[in-house]
């Protein structure tokens, strides 16, 4: 196994002219807290062996340009667990950056909360949490990397509950360590890979390329705010609308909209965001457990701006999907950045298994995030809009459709069935239903996009 690299080594990889942050040391008790015999010893030679006097290093430093406060855990030092001077030194950085309005990342190597000092070692935890949450209060973001090994509260506080979640490949990665878990339990499950594949990371990305990354993400989250509290003076200006790329001239009729706008050759989603970024990261993942590759959440630069994107890719969405994209909305908000969702689904998942993961309060969350957030939001419909699920995602007063899409209630194949039509009368339902990107901007629900190419303003 190759040796795991120190603190210092890994803040050297990821960054320029790095500076510890004064740190508020307290009078250690003979054998700490709870006078555990031989704890003296214990960290007099994990302070021989690393040259550090705590498990953590807490300083800023710049990122590819980006200045952030960076804490980095000594895993050499008594497994980088937390304990009382741990929790000073997290609290002090998490002070610093918001006094200097600066994003933190933990660069996260843990076994857990230290047993030598007891629940007064657990309670770090708690100071942890708060520290973490007055910061996201303040409207600033906290990118979290994970390195091997990140468990125990270390795991649930400064790795999961980050905004944005790296993992190094291989890194052991879960709530319970090696020593403690299950013996049947699969250890493919405490991984880096199984921590996004089920939707509580974002990205695995290999040591070389982590400082790029990094940097990128820190350049998208981190643009300078001032004003109040929150880091917003005023509220961002809206996202532009994109271009259209398909079918120029409106459909004739609703069944001419839903063959247009269900055509394989129409652009999806992934070719409009190709087009309007310079360059994107992704989200992925509710952080309950789920991922739906059919919607794409990020942030991305768009003529120097930051700008996130929720974006459904013309599959059926899934309750993670739209419990990722609440999650990115509300980042967003609180970021102060605007969002683009692009729409494009012929509704929910309606199977058992979407019922099982609470499809209807996936849903929900969704409306609601739209629905409440102050940061602008833009919509664009780009294919299928099909019912509540495609509406969940629409900004009121804010949503433009291209030519080759259309907007209902619910297909026109459905329509007709519920109203015991025949499949020969499924077309002239479409017509009724008045589904046309014309027809919808008649009706005051969006805002198509006119012959010049360009959206007209309800």
């Amino acid at each position: 196994m190759a040796e795991r690299p120190s603190a210092r080594e890994v803040l050297a990889l990821l960054a320029d002219d790095f500076s510890e942050i004064p740190y508020p040391e307290r009078r250690p008790k003979p054998d700490g807290p709870l006078a555990w015999e031989g704890y003296d010893a214990s960290r007099a030679r994990a302070a021989e062996r690393t040259g550090e006097q705590e498990s953590v290093i807490c300083g800023t430093a710049h990122v590819e340009g980006t200045r952030a406060v960076l804490i980095a855990f000594e895993f050499g030092f008594l497994g980088g667990s937390l304990g009382e001077r741990t929790g000073d030194r997290l609290e002090a950085a998490y002070r610093y950056a918001r006094e200097h309005r600066l994003p933190v990342v933990p660069l996260v190597a843990t076994g857990g909360s230290r047993m030598q000092e007891g629940m007064l070692a657990l309670s770090q935890l708690q100071r942890v949490a708060r520290e973490s949450a007055l910061t996201r209060a303040a409207g600033l973001p906290q990118i979290a990397v994970l390195r091997d090994p990140t468990t125990g509260g270390g795991w649930a506080t400064l790795g999961a509950g980050a905004d944005v979640i790296l993992a190094l490949p291989g890194a052991q990665v879960g709530f319970a360590g090696s020593r403690v878990r299950p013996p049947d339990a699969d250890p493919s499950a405490y991984s880096a890979q199984a921590q996004v594949a089920a939707g509580a990371a974002d990205a695995v990305v290999r040591p070389q390329e982590l400082r790029e990354t990094l940097g990128r993400w820190l350049r998208l989250l981190a643009r300078p705010s001032t004003g109040s509290g929150d880091g917003r003076s005023t509220e961002p200006a809206p996202a532009p609308v994109p271009d259209p790329l398909g079918a120029t001239g409106l459909p004739a009729t609703g069944w001419d909209a839903v063959r247009r706008a269900r055509s394989p050759e129409r652009p999806r989603a992934k070719a409009y965001l190709d087009a309007y970024f310079t360059r994107r990261e992704a989200v992925s993942g509710d952080r309950c457990g789920g991922t739906d590759p059919g919607m794409l959440c990020g942030f991305g630069e768009h003529a120097g701006r930051t700008i996130a994107y929720a974006a459904q890719t013309g599959t059926a969405t899934r309750p993670a999907g739209y419990r990722t994209a609440a999650r990115l909305i509300r980042l967003a908000d609180r970021l102060g950045i605007p969002v683009l969702t692009l729409v494009d689904t012929p509704g929910a998942a309606n199977d058992a298994e979407a019922e099982r993961q609470g499809a209807g309060a996936a849903i929900a969350d969704l409306f609601g995030a739209v629905a409440s957030v102050r940061t602008p939001i833009t919509t664009l419909l780009i294919g299928e809009g099909g019912s509540g699920g495609a509406l969940a995602l629409a900004a009121p007063g804010a949503t433009y459709a291209t030519p080759d899409s259309y907007f209902s209630v619910i297909a026109p194949e459905l329509a007709a069935a519920i109203l015991k039509r025949g499949p020969e009368e499924v077309e002239s339902t479409a017509d009724q239903l008045r589904i046309r990107p014309q027809d919808l901007v008649e009706l005051g629900v969006v805002a198509p996009f006119g012959e010049s190419g360009r959206p007209r303003h309800l």
